[in-house]
Parts: structure tokens; C-alpha cells; sequence
């Protein structure tokens, strides 16, 4: 039996690069640049090329009480979104990362596209306060393994050592 007819969904959505080389050239994208937003900008557009079967990927960060749309990946998305509310605002108030199987059974979900089935939200943490998010959805059910999120978080980390000079 061929090798490929064997593979299990979770094979076919790995990221493009192993961690370590995908560590690396984040930092050198990065490097030597301070301005929030054009480091968002870079990491979301990174990011959006090592994951598969994705339909969006982006920044929000906190403003007050609201989270608000910051550097992303895909179509036009909701610009605010309340603390507390909705995966992302979930994410923010529980500061722990949130992996959704199905978005559609999540309480106080908020359906900036209807076609996204499953997400997975990361908190950015800096002097122990999360100053955002980074907010990935898939079209998919159950599209973010525990490999996926460990992946996301570890670079996730390396915005945040470079942008915060943390973590």
C-alpha cells in the first residue's frame, strides 16, 4: 500500500516547517524592528503560509475592555470584539489558549465568517497582563491538533521576546 494513502488528516495539515527552522525565520523577520504593527503584520503573514486548511489568521489586540482588530490574513473580519465574549474575548479574560473543535458549540461564539468551524486562539502576554491575541480559523472541525497549538504558542513566544523583550 502507498505511503500517502495512508496518511491521516492530521499529516496533511502539519505546518511547512519544523519548529526550530520556523523559530529562526521569524526571528530574522523580526529582527531589528520594534514597531508593533509591521511585527504583527510579518508574523500573521508567516504564519499564514506555514498552516494549512486555514481561512484566516490575525492580531487582535486589547484596548480597554474590547479586543481590536490588529494585522491579519484573510477576508474583512469583526473589528471589536467585547473581553469575555466570543472565543478570542474567552481567551483573553482565562488568559490560557483556546482550542475550539467546532466554533458552532462554543457559548457567546461570534461569527465573524460562518465558515469557520474551528479556531484556535493564543494569548500575548507581556509583564503578566495579555496585551492580545493571535486568533487562527479553519473551515474545518477539529482542524487544530495539540501539536498545532504547541507549535502556535512556541511561536507565538518568539513575537513576544522580540516585540516585549519577554518570556
Amino acid at each position: 500500500m502507498n505511503d500517502l494513502a495512508t496518511l491521516g488528516a492530521a499529516d496533511t495539515t502539519a505546518p511547512l516547517l519544523p519548529l526550530p527552522e520556523a523559530r529562526q525565520q521569524l526571528t530574522g523577520l523580526l529582527a531589528g524592528e520594534d514597531d508593533l504593527i509591521a511585527n504583527a503584520a510579518n508574523t500573521a503573514a508567516f504564519l499564514n503560509t506555514l498552516l494549512a486548511d486555514i481561512n484566516w489568521l490575525g492580531f487582535y489586540f486589547v484596548h480597554d475592555d474590547v479586543l481590536v482588530l490588529g494585522p491579519f490574513q484573510g477576508n474583512p473580519a469583526c473589528v471589536r470584539i467585547p473581553v469575555g465574549r466570543g472565543v478570542c474575548g474567552t481567551c483573553v479574560a482565562s488568559g490560557e489558549t483556546q482550542r475550539i473543535d467546532d466554533v458552532h458549540a462554543f457559548p457567546s461564539h461570534i461569527a465573524c465568517d460562518i465558515r469557520s468551524r474551528s479556531e484556535l486562539v493564543v494569548p500575548i502576554q507581556t509583564d503578566d497582563r495579555i496585551v492580545g491575541v493571535l486568533d487562527i480559523d479553519s473551515p474545518s472541525v477539529a482542524r487544530f491538533s495539540q501539536g498545532d497549538q504547541d507549535y502556535v504558542e512556541a511561536l507565538a513566544d518568539e513575537f513576544v521576546r522580540h516585540q516585549f523583550g519577554q518570556r
